[in-house]
Protein backbone atom coordinates (compact mmCIF):
# COMPACT_ATOMS: atom_id res chain seq x y z
CA UNK A 1 0.00 0.00 0.00
CA UNK A 2 1.37 3.30 -1.10
CA UNK A 3 1.83 6.14 1.79
CA UNK A 4 -0.56 8.03 -0.31
CA UNK A 5 -3.35 5.72 0.32
CA UNK A 6 -3.54 5.92 4.11
CA UNK A 7 -7.07 6.87 4.84
CA UNK A 8 -7.72 7.90 9.03
CA UNK A 9 -11.02 8.86 10.48
CA UNK A 10 -12.25 10.23 13.43
CA UNK A 11 -15.90 8.94 13.92
CA UNK A 12 -17.91 10.91 17.29
CA UNK A 13 -20.92 10.94 18.54
CA UNK A 14 -23.19 14.05 19.12
CA UNK A 15 -24.78 12.77 21.92
CA UNK A 16 -23.47 15.86 24.52
CA UNK A 17 -20.61 18.10 24.53
CA UNK A 18 -17.39 17.73 22.45
CA UNK A 19 -15.31 15.44 24.53
CA UNK A 20 -11.04 16.22 25.35
CA UNK A 21 -11.05 13.00 24.19
CA UNK A 22 -12.48 13.08 20.60
CA UNK A 23 -9.97 15.78 20.16
CA UNK A 24 -7.11 13.72 21.88
CA UNK A 25 -7.78 10.73 19.10
CA UNK A 26 -8.55 13.01 16.36
CA UNK A 27 -5.14 14.69 16.91
CA UNK A 28 -2.91 11.39 16.56
CA UNK A 29 -4.96 10.70 13.10
CA UNK A 30 -4.49 13.84 11.72
CA UNK A 31 -0.96 13.54 12.34
CA UNK A 32 -0.70 10.10 11.18
CA UNK A 33 -2.40 10.83 8.22
CA UNK A 34 -0.76 14.00 7.47
CA UNK A 35 2.34 12.60 7.74
CA UNK A 36 1.91 10.33 5.12
CA UNK A 37 0.06 12.70 2.99
CA UNK A 38 -3.15 10.80 3.28
CA UNK A 39 -6.24 11.71 3.82
CA UNK A 40 -8.23 12.35 7.19
CA UNK A 41 -12.07 11.99 7.59
CA UNK A 42 -14.54 13.33 9.99
CA UNK A 43 -17.64 10.83 10.33
CA UNK A 44 -20.81 11.77 12.92
CA UNK A 45 -22.26 8.46 14.57
CA UNK A 46 -25.67 9.71 14.76
CA UNK A 47 -27.37 6.47 15.26
CA UNK A 48 -28.39 7.30 18.67
CA UNK A 49 -31.51 8.95 17.28
CA UNK A 50 -33.11 9.38 21.10
CA UNK A 51 -29.60 11.13 22.48
CA UNK A 52 -28.56 12.99 19.07
CA UNK A 53 -28.66 15.97 18.25
CA UNK A 54 -27.63 18.38 15.47
CA UNK A 55 -26.95 21.18 18.13
CA UNK A 56 -24.44 18.68 19.44
CA UNK A 57 -22.62 18.02 16.00
CA UNK A 58 -21.95 21.95 15.47
CA UNK A 59 -20.61 22.02 18.59
CA UNK A 60 -18.40 18.93 18.30
CA UNK A 61 -17.42 20.51 14.36
CA UNK A 62 -16.94 23.97 15.64
CA UNK A 63 -14.79 22.52 18.53
CA UNK A 64 -12.22 20.54 16.16
CA UNK A 65 -12.54 23.45 13.60
CA UNK A 66 -11.06 26.09 16.62
CA UNK A 67 -8.38 23.45 17.51
CA UNK A 68 -7.45 23.57 13.77
CA UNK A 69 -7.84 19.80 12.89
CA UNK A 70 -9.40 20.15 9.34
CA UNK A 71 -10.77 17.13 7.66
CA UNK A 72 -10.86 16.23 4.29
CA UNK A 73 -13.99 14.60 3.98
CA UNK A 74 -16.75 14.91 5.87
CA UNK A 75 -20.03 17.15 7.33
CA UNK A 76 -19.80 20.88 5.44
CA UNK A 77 -17.34 19.60 3.56
CA UNK A 78 -18.55 16.34 1.68
CA UNK A 79 -16.37 13.96 -0.72
CA UNK A 80 -16.54 11.08 -2.84
CA UNK A 81 -17.35 8.48 0.21
CA UNK A 82 -20.55 10.83 1.48
CA UNK A 83 -23.10 10.92 3.14
CA UNK A 84 -20.94 11.21 6.64
CA UNK A 85 -23.73 10.76 8.88
CA UNK A 86 -24.60 7.63 9.47
CA UNK A 87 -28.07 8.45 10.05
CA UNK A 88 -28.29 8.92 6.10
CA UNK A 89 -26.83 5.69 5.60
CA UNK A 90 -29.31 3.53 6.81
CA UNK A 91 -30.40 1.57 3.88
CA UNK A 92 -26.74 0.37 3.47
CA UNK A 93 -26.78 -1.06 7.39
CA UNK A 94 -30.06 -2.93 6.39
CA UNK A 95 -28.79 -4.36 2.98
CA UNK A 96 -25.65 -5.31 5.27
CA UNK A 97 -27.36 -6.89 7.87
CA UNK A 98 -29.61 -9.44 5.31
CA UNK A 99 -26.67 -10.56 3.71
CA UNK A 100 -24.83 -11.53 7.22
CA UNK A 101 -28.55 -13.15 7.38
CA UNK A 102 -28.62 -14.45 4.16
CA UNK A 103 -25.27 -16.36 4.55
CA UNK A 104 -25.77 -17.72 8.20
CA UNK A 105 -23.54 -15.23 9.96
CA UNK A 106 -26.66 -13.92 11.97
CA UNK A 107 -29.54 -14.58 13.29
CA UNK A 108 -32.94 -13.06 14.02
CA UNK A 109 -33.16 -12.29 18.15
CA UNK A 110 -37.01 -12.17 19.59
CA UNK A 111 -35.88 -12.02 23.29
CA UNK A 112 -37.60 -9.27 25.27
CA UNK A 113 -35.90 -6.71 27.05
CA UNK A 114 -37.53 -7.97 30.13
CA UNK A 115 -36.21 -11.60 29.74
CA UNK A 116 -32.76 -10.37 28.88
CA UNK A 117 -32.84 -8.35 32.17
CA UNK A 118 -33.71 -11.72 34.04
CA UNK A 119 -30.91 -13.05 32.03
CA UNK A 120 -27.90 -10.91 32.87
CA UNK A 121 -29.06 -10.81 36.50
CA UNK A 122 -28.29 -14.56 36.99
CA UNK A 123 -25.05 -14.57 35.28
CA UNK A 124 -23.90 -12.19 37.58
CA UNK A 125 -25.30 -13.78 40.43
CA UNK A 126 -24.06 -16.71 39.29
CA UNK A 127 -20.17 -14.92 38.65
CA UNK A 128 -20.63 -15.41 35.14
CA UNK A 129 -19.98 -13.04 32.50
CA UNK A 130 -22.91 -11.48 31.15
CA UNK A 131 -23.87 -12.02 27.91
CA UNK A 132 -26.72 -13.00 24.96
CA UNK A 133 -27.12 -17.03 25.94
CA UNK A 134 -28.30 -17.87 22.40
CA UNK A 135 -31.89 -18.59 23.09
CA UNK A 136 -33.06 -17.56 19.80
CA UNK A 137 -30.19 -19.06 17.58
CA UNK A 138 -31.62 -22.81 17.75
CA UNK A 139 -35.12 -21.20 16.55
CA UNK A 140 -35.84 -23.24 13.13
CA UNK A 141 -36.95 -21.46 10.01
CA UNK A 142 -40.77 -22.26 10.53
CA UNK A 143 -40.33 -20.65 13.99
CA UNK A 144 -38.69 -17.83 12.60
CA UNK A 145 -41.32 -17.45 9.93
CA UNK A 146 -44.04 -17.84 11.75
CA UNK A 147 -42.84 -15.24 14.51
CA UNK A 148 -41.85 -12.39 11.60
CA UNK A 149 -45.87 -13.49 10.20
CA UNK A 150 -47.13 -11.95 14.08
CA UNK A 151 -45.09 -8.94 13.73
CA UNK A 152 -42.88 -9.85 16.84
CA UNK A 153 -40.14 -7.22 16.71
CA UNK A 154 -36.70 -8.60 16.49
CA UNK A 155 -33.02 -7.52 16.43
CA UNK A 156 -30.26 -8.89 14.25
CA UNK A 157 -27.27 -10.55 15.77
CA UNK A 158 -23.89 -12.12 15.15
CA UNK A 159 -23.04 -15.36 15.44
CA UNK A 160 -19.63 -16.19 17.52
CA UNK A 161 -17.59 -19.19 17.73
CA UNK A 162 -17.50 -20.44 21.58
CA UNK A 163 -14.54 -22.62 21.09
CA UNK A 164 -10.72 -21.01 20.45
CA UNK A 165 -9.22 -17.55 20.18
CA UNK A 166 -9.01 -14.88 18.75
CA UNK A 167 -5.86 -13.24 17.96
CA UNK A 168 -5.89 -9.27 17.25
CA UNK A 169 -2.89 -7.33 15.60
CA UNK A 170 -2.09 -4.28 17.16
CA UNK A 171 0.20 -1.62 15.86
CA UNK A 172 1.16 -0.51 19.34
CA UNK A 173 0.80 -3.85 20.98
CA UNK A 174 1.62 -6.80 18.98
CA UNK A 175 -0.81 -9.48 19.27
CA UNK A 176 -3.78 -9.36 21.76
CA UNK A 177 -5.16 -13.14 22.07
CA UNK A 178 -8.90 -12.69 23.19
CA UNK A 179 -11.34 -15.85 24.26
CA UNK A 180 -14.34 -16.36 21.90
CA UNK A 181 -16.43 -17.21 24.74
CA UNK A 182 -15.97 -13.90 26.36
CA UNK A 183 -17.21 -12.08 23.07
CA UNK A 184 -21.37 -11.37 23.44
CA UNK A 185 -23.16 -12.16 20.33
CA UNK A 186 -23.74 -8.45 19.64
CA UNK A 187 -26.88 -6.98 18.34
CA UNK A 188 -26.19 -5.60 14.66
CA UNK A 189 -29.34 -4.08 13.80
CA UNK A 190 -31.70 -2.68 16.59
CA UNK A 191 -35.45 -3.39 16.75
CA UNK A 192 -36.07 0.07 14.83
CA UNK A 193 -34.01 -1.02 12.12
CA UNK A 194 -30.88 1.33 13.32
CA UNK A 195 -27.59 0.04 13.49
CA UNK A 196 -25.61 -0.27 16.66
CA UNK A 197 -21.87 1.04 16.44
CA UNK A 198 -20.51 -2.17 15.61
CA UNK A 199 -22.32 -3.01 12.40
CA UNK A 200 -21.95 0.59 11.62
CA UNK A 201 -18.17 0.90 12.43
CA UNK A 202 -17.24 -1.76 10.18
CA UNK A 203 -19.26 -0.89 6.91
CA UNK A 204 -18.66 2.70 6.82
CA UNK A 205 -14.86 1.82 7.34
CA UNK A 206 -14.94 -0.54 4.84
CA UNK A 207 -17.05 1.75 2.34
CA UNK A 208 -15.02 4.86 2.91
CA UNK A 209 -11.61 3.62 2.88
CA UNK A 210 -10.21 3.63 6.04
CA UNK A 211 -6.67 1.87 6.09
CA UNK A 212 -5.50 2.53 9.58
CA UNK A 213 -7.76 3.02 13.13
CA UNK A 214 -6.05 5.05 15.87
CA UNK A 215 -8.76 4.42 18.98
CA UNK A 216 -8.53 4.01 22.60
CA UNK A 217 -8.16 1.40 23.94
CA UNK A 218 -11.14 0.84 25.59
CA UNK A 219 -12.37 -0.34 22.04
CA UNK A 220 -10.27 -3.19 22.55
CA UNK A 221 -12.31 -5.88 23.72
CA UNK A 222 -14.43 -5.03 20.27
CA UNK A 223 -11.76 -5.59 18.16
CA UNK A 224 -13.03 -9.22 17.72
CA UNK A 225 -16.47 -8.43 16.80
CA UNK A 226 -15.00 -6.00 14.06
CA UNK A 227 -12.70 -8.60 12.91
CA UNK A 228 -15.24 -11.71 12.65
CA UNK A 229 -17.74 -9.08 11.10
CA UNK A 230 -14.85 -8.31 8.41
CA UNK A 231 -14.07 -12.34 7.88
CA UNK A 232 -18.22 -12.48 7.07
CA UNK A 233 -18.18 -10.05 4.91
CA UNK A 234 -14.85 -10.90 2.97
CA UNK A 235 -13.33 -7.25 3.17
CA UNK A 236 -9.91 -6.70 4.30
CA UNK A 237 -9.38 -5.14 8.08
CA UNK A 238 -8.11 -1.50 8.50
CA UNK A 239 -5.06 -1.75 10.72
CA UNK A 240 -5.61 -1.15 13.98
CA UNK A 241 -4.00 1.00 16.74
CA UNK A 242 -5.14 1.23 20.09
CA UNK A 243 -4.46 4.30 21.93
CA UNK A 244 -3.42 4.38 25.35
CA UNK A 245 -6.74 6.11 27.35
CA UNK A 246 -6.72 9.76 28.63
CA UNK A 247 -6.75 9.41 32.85
CA UNK A 248 -7.30 11.27 35.77
CA UNK A 249 -4.47 12.18 38.38
CA UNK A 250 -6.13 8.96 40.38
CA UNK A 251 -5.48 6.75 37.41
CA UNK A 252 -9.19 6.28 36.74
CA UNK A 253 -10.56 6.93 32.85
CA UNK A 254 -10.71 10.33 32.34
CA UNK A 255 -14.59 11.93 33.33
CA UNK A 256 -16.65 14.82 33.52
CA UNK A 257 -17.18 13.96 37.78
CA UNK A 258 -13.11 14.54 38.24
CA UNK A 259 -12.25 16.64 35.52
CA UNK A 260 -13.09 19.44 33.11
CA UNK A 261 -13.43 17.07 29.99
CA UNK A 262 -15.70 19.54 27.36
CA UNK A 263 -13.66 21.40 24.88
CA UNK A 264 -16.32 24.17 25.65
CA UNK A 265 -14.80 24.45 28.92
CA UNK A 266 -11.36 24.97 27.67
CA UNK A 267 -12.24 27.35 24.92
CA UNK A 268 -14.61 28.88 27.65
CA UNK A 269 -11.92 29.79 30.12
CA UNK A 270 -9.23 31.11 27.26
CA UNK A 271 -6.70 28.60 26.75
CA UNK A 272 -4.99 29.02 23.22
CA UNK A 273 -6.33 25.61 21.09
CA UNK A 274 -2.22 25.50 19.98
CA UNK A 275 -1.34 24.93 23.99
CA UNK A 276 -4.53 22.52 24.55
CA UNK A 277 -2.93 20.47 21.05
CA UNK A 278 0.37 20.75 22.24
CA UNK A 279 -1.04 19.28 25.33
CA UNK A 280 -2.71 16.38 24.23
CA UNK A 281 0.00 15.16 21.75
CA UNK A 282 1.86 15.07 25.12
CA UNK A 283 -0.35 13.01 27.08
CA UNK A 284 1.23 9.91 24.53
CA UNK A 285 4.09 11.26 22.54
CA UNK A 286 7.03 13.29 22.79
CA UNK A 287 9.47 15.19 20.39
CA UNK A 288 12.46 13.23 19.31
CA UNK A 289 14.90 16.40 21.22
CA UNK A 290 12.35 15.95 24.38
CA UNK A 291 10.86 19.71 23.74
CA UNK A 292 7.57 19.57 25.14
CA UNK A 293 5.91 22.53 23.61
CA UNK A 294 5.72 22.05 19.66
CA UNK A 295 3.05 23.46 17.32
CA UNK A 296 0.96 21.08 15.28
CA UNK A 297 2.97 21.51 12.00
CA UNK A 298 5.99 20.39 14.07
CA UNK A 299 4.42 17.26 15.27
CA UNK A 300 3.40 16.36 12.03
CA UNK A 301 6.71 16.72 10.90
CA UNK A 302 8.67 14.44 13.95
CA UNK A 303 5.22 11.76 13.64
CA UNK A 304 5.51 8.03 14.53
CA UNK A 305 3.86 5.94 15.85
CA UNK A 306 6.40 4.35 17.04
CA UNK A 307 7.24 7.33 19.83
CA UNK A 308 3.76 6.71 20.75
CA UNK A 309 4.11 5.38 24.68
CA UNK A 310 1.38 2.94 26.30
CA UNK A 311 1.64 4.15 29.90
CA UNK A 312 -1.61 5.80 31.35
CA UNK A 313 -1.26 9.49 30.61
CA UNK A 314 -2.63 11.68 33.38
CA UNK A 315 -4.29 14.37 32.49
CA UNK A 316 -3.43 17.27 34.85
CA UNK A 317 -4.55 21.27 34.63
CA UNK A 318 -1.52 22.11 36.37
CA UNK A 319 0.47 21.36 33.14
CA UNK A 320 -1.91 22.84 30.84
CA UNK A 321 -1.78 25.82 32.78
CA UNK A 322 2.16 26.20 32.37
CA UNK A 323 1.95 25.07 28.82
CA UNK A 324 -0.73 27.86 27.88
CA UNK A 325 1.79 30.36 29.80
CA UNK A 326 4.47 29.43 27.64
CA UNK A 327 2.19 30.00 24.86
CA UNK A 328 0.83 32.85 25.71
CA UNK A 329 4.49 34.49 26.85
CA UNK A 330 6.90 32.87 23.94
CA UNK A 331 3.98 32.96 20.94
CA UNK A 332 2.47 36.25 21.23
CA UNK A 333 3.47 39.46 21.10
CA UNK A 334 1.96 42.92 22.35
CA UNK A 335 -0.44 43.08 19.10
CA UNK A 336 -0.92 38.90 18.90
CA UNK A 337 -2.02 39.03 22.47
CA UNK A 338 -4.38 41.52 22.33
CA UNK A 339 -6.22 40.17 19.31
CA UNK A 340 -6.41 36.78 21.20
CA UNK A 341 -7.82 38.56 24.12
CA UNK A 342 -10.49 40.43 21.30
CA UNK A 343 -10.92 37.06 19.89
CA UNK A 344 -11.85 35.51 23.02
CA UNK A 345 -13.94 38.20 25.36
CA UNK A 346 -15.51 40.20 22.31
CA UNK A 347 -16.47 37.65 19.46
CA UNK A 348 -17.42 34.34 21.52
CA UNK A 349 -20.46 33.75 23.41
CA UNK A 350 -19.58 36.00 26.32
CA UNK A 351 -19.05 38.48 23.88
CA UNK A 352 -20.12 42.26 24.74
CA UNK A 353 -22.69 42.50 21.85
CA UNK A 354 -26.09 42.76 21.58
CA UNK A 355 -27.26 39.25 22.42
CA UNK A 356 -24.97 39.25 25.50
CA UNK A 357 -25.85 42.74 26.71
CA UNK A 358 -29.51 41.52 26.76
CA UNK A 359 -28.58 38.52 28.48
CA UNK A 360 -27.25 40.04 31.81
CA UNK A 361 -28.26 43.61 31.35
CA UNK A 362 -31.88 43.03 33.03
CA UNK A 363 -30.07 40.77 36.26
CA UNK A 364 -27.57 44.05 36.96
CA UNK A 365 -29.27 47.34 35.88
CA UNK A 366 -31.79 47.26 39.53
CA UNK A 367 -28.27 46.60 40.73
CA UNK A 368 -26.06 49.46 40.72
CA UNK A 369 -26.20 53.12 41.27
CA UNK A 370 -23.26 54.30 38.48
CA UNK A 371 -21.76 51.91 35.40
CA UNK A 372 -18.61 51.50 37.11
CA UNK A 373 -20.61 48.98 39.57
CA UNK A 374 -20.75 46.65 36.95
CA UNK A 375 -17.67 45.59 37.40
CA UNK A 376 -17.99 43.16 40.69
CA UNK A 377 -21.81 42.05 39.73
CA UNK A 378 -20.01 40.69 36.00
CA UNK A 379 -16.77 39.32 37.22
CA UNK A 380 -18.53 35.84 37.28
CA UNK A 381 -19.44 36.10 33.80
CA UNK A 382 -15.66 36.69 32.63
CA UNK A 383 -13.91 34.35 35.14
CA UNK A 384 -13.01 31.00 35.05
CA UNK A 385 -13.09 28.88 38.68
CA UNK A 386 -13.37 31.81 41.29
CA UNK A 387 -11.67 32.19 44.71
CA UNK A 388 -14.22 31.47 47.11
CA UNK A 389 -13.56 29.99 50.56
CA UNK A 390 -14.74 27.61 53.55
CA UNK A 391 -15.80 30.23 55.56
CA UNK A 392 -18.00 32.22 52.71
CA UNK A 393 -19.58 28.47 51.64
CA UNK A 394 -20.46 28.06 55.00
CA UNK A 395 -21.66 31.37 56.12
CA UNK A 396 -25.24 30.27 56.31
CA UNK A 397 -27.71 28.26 58.25
CA UNK A 398 -26.18 24.97 56.71
CA UNK A 399 -23.29 22.50 58.48
CA UNK A 400 -20.26 21.06 56.30
CA UNK A 401 -22.19 18.08 55.99
CA UNK A 402 -25.30 19.66 54.53
CA UNK A 403 -23.19 21.94 52.31
CA UNK A 404 -21.60 19.70 50.91
CA UNK A 405 -24.20 16.94 50.42
CA UNK A 406 -26.15 19.64 48.24
CA UNK A 407 -22.91 20.23 45.95
CA UNK A 408 -23.14 16.55 45.43
CA UNK A 409 -26.67 16.06 44.87
CA UNK A 410 -26.61 18.56 42.17
CA UNK A 411 -23.41 17.25 40.42
CA UNK A 412 -25.40 14.53 40.31
CA UNK A 413 -28.63 15.88 38.54
CA UNK A 414 -26.63 18.62 36.68
CA UNK A 415 -26.28 16.37 33.40
CA UNK A 416 -29.86 15.24 33.14
CA UNK A 417 -30.96 19.00 33.04
CA UNK A 418 -32.14 20.87 29.94
CA UNK A 419 -30.03 24.18 30.43
CA UNK A 420 -32.59 26.88 30.84
CA UNK A 421 -33.46 28.67 34.09
CA UNK A 422 -36.83 26.79 34.89
CA UNK A 423 -35.22 23.84 34.64
CA UNK A 424 -31.84 24.95 36.67
CA UNK A 425 -34.61 26.12 39.21
CA UNK A 426 -36.51 22.97 39.56
CA UNK A 427 -33.32 20.45 39.72
CA UNK A 428 -32.42 23.05 42.67
CA UNK A 429 -35.64 23.03 44.57
CA UNK A 430 -35.69 19.32 44.46
CA UNK A 431 -32.61 19.10 45.57
CA UNK A 432 -33.15 21.34 48.99
CA UNK A 433 -36.19 19.05 49.51
CA UNK A 434 -33.85 15.80 49.17
CA UNK A 435 -31.54 17.78 51.81
CA UNK A 436 -35.01 18.71 53.77
CA UNK A 437 -33.36 21.92 53.42
CA UNK A 438 -35.59 25.42 53.14
CA UNK A 439 -34.64 26.97 49.52
CA UNK A 440 -33.00 29.98 50.73
CA UNK A 441 -30.90 28.15 53.17
CA UNK A 442 -29.81 25.62 50.38
CA UNK A 443 -29.10 28.14 47.74
CA UNK A 444 -26.96 30.24 49.63
CA UNK A 445 -23.73 28.47 49.36
CA UNK A 446 -24.90 27.60 45.32
CA UNK A 447 -24.73 31.44 44.70
CA UNK A 448 -21.26 31.27 46.69
CA UNK A 449 -20.02 28.30 44.37
CA UNK A 450 -21.76 29.68 41.27
CA UNK A 451 -21.01 33.92 41.58
CA UNK A 452 -18.23 34.01 44.46
CA UNK A 453 -20.55 35.87 46.33
CA UNK A 454 -23.80 35.11 48.62
CA UNK A 455 -25.41 38.37 47.47
CA UNK A 456 -25.03 38.78 43.37
CA UNK A 457 -27.38 38.65 40.44
CA UNK A 458 -30.16 36.09 40.30
CA UNK A 459 -28.71 32.42 40.54
CA UNK A 460 -30.82 30.45 37.99
CA UNK A 461 -30.29 33.36 35.47
CA UNK A 462 -26.85 33.80 36.11
CA UNK A 463 -25.98 29.57 35.70
CA UNK A 464 -28.35 29.63 32.27
CA UNK A 465 -25.65 32.52 31.09
CA UNK A 466 -22.47 30.45 32.11
CA UNK A 467 -23.45 27.34 31.09
CA UNK A 468 -23.66 23.90 31.94
CA UNK A 469 -19.35 23.20 31.94
CA UNK A 470 -18.48 25.67 33.73
CA UNK A 471 -21.31 25.54 36.51
CA UNK A 472 -20.27 22.21 36.67
CA UNK A 473 -16.53 23.06 37.24
CA UNK A 474 -17.20 25.77 39.93
CA UNK A 475 -19.88 23.15 41.94
CA UNK A 476 -16.64 20.69 41.91
CA UNK A 477 -14.42 23.12 42.97
CA UNK A 478 -16.66 24.46 45.79
CA UNK A 479 -16.63 20.62 47.04
CA UNK A 480 -13.01 20.51 46.76
CA UNK A 481 -12.43 24.02 48.92
CA UNK A 482 -14.94 22.38 51.69
CA UNK A 483 -12.62 19.63 52.25
CA UNK A 484 -9.84 21.69 53.64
Amino acid sequence: MSESAIRTRIAPSPTGDPHVGTAYVALFNYCFARKHGGQFILRIEDTDTARSSRQSEEAILSSLRWLGLAWDEGPEVGGPCGPYRQSERAELYRRTAGQLLEAGHAFRCFCKPDRLARMREEQKAAGKRPGYDGQCLSLSDSEVQSRLGHSEPFVIRMKVPREGTCVIQDLLRGNIEIAWDTVDMQVLLKADAMPTYHLANVVDDHAMGITHILRGEEWINSAPKHKLLYEYLGWSMPVLCHLPLLRNPDKSKLSKRKNPTSLLFYKRMGYLPEALLNYLGLMAWSMPNGEEKFSLNAMVQEFSLERISLGGPVFDLRKLDWLNGRWIREDLDDDQFAERVRQWALNERWALNERFLKQWGPLVRSRIAVLSDLGPLLAPFFSGIISITPELLLDGKLDRNAVSTGLALALDRIENVEWNKDEIEKMLRDVAAEMGAKLRDALRPFYVAITGSAVSVPLFDAMEILGRDLCRARLRHAREVLKH
